[in-house]
C-alpha cells in the first residue's frame, strides 16, 4: 500500500437527495475519480455471478428477465417491505462492493503522478455508507440533505413511485438527520443545482484543491 496522502471523500445522503449532481460536478469541475457503490453493486449481481446466482436461489427464476439480468424492479418489491430480506441481499453485496473500492483506490493510487504536488483526492460515493459500514474507507464524509417533503417529491417523481413505495424505500435507510449529525461536511440541496454547487465550491477552496 502506499505511503502517499490521499483524500477519500465519501460522499452520501438520502436516496433521491442529489448525491449523483455532486459526483457528476466533481467529476467535470475537479476531474476527481468517482468509484460508484451503484455500478459496483450492479457488476456483484451481472449473470453468472455467484451472487446472482445465490438471489436467484432465494427467490426462484422469476427474479430473473429473460435475458438472464437481475430484475430489479421485482428484487425491490421484495426487499424494501421486508427488513430481513434486505439484510439477506446486503450481505451478498457489501463485502463485494467494499473490495472493489479498496481495489480501485488502490489503482488510482498507482496511477497518481508520483511528483504531482497535489494530494490525490478520490470520491467514494456510497448511498449506504454508514448502513455497510464503510466509514473506514473515507477521510472526509460528505452528506447531501434535503428536507424530507422534497425528498419524497423527488423519488416519487424520478422512479415513478406512489408515496407509499416511496416511503417505503426511504424508511429503509438510515434517518437522514442522523447521517447528517456524523457528516464532516453537509451539503443542502432543498433549493437549486446552482445554491448546491456554490457549497461544494466553498468546500474545495476550504480544502485547497
Amino acid at each position: 500500500m502506499s505511503d502517499r496522502v490521499v483524500r477519500a471523500i465519501g460522499l452520501t445522503g438520502g436516496i433521491a437527495t442529489g448525491k449523483t449532481a455532486i459526483s457528476n460536478y466533481l467529476a467535470d469541475a475537479c476531474g476527481f475519480p468517482i468509484l460508484d457503490a451503484d455500478i459496483y453493486a450492479r457488476e456483484a449481481v451481472h449473470p453468472g455471478s455467484p451472487i446472482l446466482d445465490s438471489i436467484v436461489e432465494r427467490y426462484g427464476a422469476s427474479i430473473l428477465f429473460s435475458d438472464g439480468n437481475l430484475n430489479r424492479p421485482e428484487l425491490g418489491n421484495i426487499i424494501f417491505c421486508n427488513a430481513a430480506e434486505r439484510q439477506w441481499l446486503e450481505q451478498q453485496i457489501h463485502p463485494y462492493v467494499r473490495r472493489r473500492f479498496v481495489e480501485a483506490t488502490q489503482n488510482c493510487i498507482a496511477a497518481h503522478n508520483p511528483v504531482s504536488p497535489n494530494t490525490l483526492t478520490v470520491v467514494l460515493a456510497v448511498p449506504l455508507l454508514f448502513e455497510a459500514n464503510m466509514t473506514d474507507l473515507c477521510t472526509e464524509i460528505w452528506v447531501v440533505y434535503c428536507s424530507p417533503e422534497v425528498q419524497l417529491e423527488r423519488l416519487m417523481q424520478r422512479d415513478g413511485l406512489n408515496c407509499d413505495r416511496a416511503n417505503a424505500r426511504i424508511s429503509a435507510q438510515m434517518p437522514l438527520a442522523q447521517k447528517c449529525q456524523q457528516a464532516d461536511v453537509v451539503l443542502d440541496n432543498s433549493s437549486t443545482l446552482d445554491s448546491l454547487f456554490v457549497q461544494v465550491d466553498k468546500q474545495l477552496s476550504r480544502l485547497k484543491i
